[in-house]
């Protein structure tokens, strides 16, 4: 049986699309062992049909831990019997390309985002210079390159004039799951919830604004289900704006979990902002996740995420991230149950296309390919 090694940064509990890899090719007869790392805060890993490795290093963020990682992983890649490395993200690439030349061995590389233009790098140019030139020197002698979506692939291939294979990050087909009930989540009942979920609420995806469009909403409870690096932010406004009992905090949840949270909710929002290039183009897992709970979405107008509400027919896409207007779209969204209930049908039909049995196979052939 060959072996192949898929390493990631994250701590593989909610990684899902790290793991639905890992399962497309433990399904094509490879023998799986999957990387990651082990923060203080991380959950315990739940089974997994394949083989985990979470590294523990002194430092959990910083240009140390990402050396210490990189160097971690250099080192248990060159050590390991593998037949094929999966490579997720620019923060795995350079000790994967090493590796890969070292022991000639293929390499895939799966960009999850366009990295060099997230948010966090955008005020540190000397460490972004860092991992531009990191790029710019292991992208143009890859083979085999696969990214999320269209608009990403573009900027690849002007960048680099690369062709890069286009794998959508969209959940399994799934069964329905009994929703978590009120109560238990502490929201009253006859509210309508819209829920507001992921691992990266963060500055600039519109979760601030929204808390605050629930000043001009009554019986709608606001549900923030994740964490991120403004949550702490978010639960002292809600105190201060005195929203306490319209907006409910769930802190990060398995994707079982998860899933019945989400299951509850009336609508959903997805409102990154089109603030740098990354979010621009990007397509949230949220998204997906929404459209598989059977739920309506309210977006922001990001052509990835616009082209999927608009061609589905399964929500309303926001003009701004004005809080008054968020409050007008989720009002108009929740005012007509015929309106509603269209929308539901529509999310039935998107579901079905947009699901992992139809994306993986693209998988399958690139690995073919290699």
């Amino acid at each position: 049986m060959k072996r192949v090694i898929v390493s990631v940064i994250s701590d593989l509990v909610t990684d899902q699309r790290v793991h639905r890899t890992s399962i497309t090719l433990k399904e094509m007869g490879y023998e799986v062992l999957t990387v990651g790392r082990e923060l203080k805060s991380s959950p315990a890993l739940e089974g997994r049909p394949y083989r985990t490795r979470r590294f523990r290093l002194w430092w959990e963020n910083g240009p140390a831990f990402y050396a210490a990682y990189n160097t971690r992983l250099f080192f248990f890649l060159l050590f390991t019997k593998a037949d094929l490395l999966v490579s997720n993200d620019l923060d795995t690439l350079l000790p994967n390309y090493l590796v890969s030349r070292l022991k000639r061995i293929p390499l895939v590389y799966d960009s999850h985002e366009y990295f060099t233009e997230v948010p966090e790098l955008q005020n540190r140019p000397s460490v972004k210079k860092v991992w531009q030139k990191i790029e710019a020197f292991i992208f143009p002698k890859l083979s085999h390159i696969i990214t999320v979506n269209d608009s990403i692939a573009r900027l690849y291939k002007d960048r680099y004039g690369k062709a890069v294979t286009v794998i959508r990050n969209v959940p399994e087909k799934q069964d329905a799951v009994e929703p978590m009930n009120h109560s238990s989540a502490g929201i009253p009942d006859g509210h309508a919830i819209v829920i507001f979920q992921g691992s990266g609420i963060n500055i600039h995806r519109g979760a601030e604004e929204a808390l605050e469009a629930m000043q001009y909403l009554e019986k709608v409870t606001l549900l923030f289900v994740g964490g991120g690096d403004v949550v702490e932010d978010l639960k002292r406004a809600a105190k201060e704006k005195g929203l306490t009992d319209k907006v409910v905090f769930i802190p990060r949840q398995s994707p079982r979990e998860l899933r019945k949270y989400t299951a509850m909710a009336t609508l959903g929002l997805s409102l990154d902002k089109d603030t740098n290039i990354n979010y621009r183009f990007s397509l949230p897992n949220k998204l997906f996740d929404y459209i598989h709970a059977g739920i309506p979405v309210l977006a922001s107008p990001l052509p990835e995420v616009q082209k999927i509400v608009n061609d589905y027919q399964v929500g309303l896409v926001a003009e701004n991230h004005n809080p008054l207007h968020l409050a007008d779209c989720i009002r108009f969204m929740l005012s007509d149950p015929e309106r509603l209930l269209k929308w539901k049908e529509n999310l039935k039909l998107a579901a079905l296309q947009l699901c992992w049995e139809h994306e993986k196979k693209k998988m399958i052939a690139l690995i073919h390919a290699v």
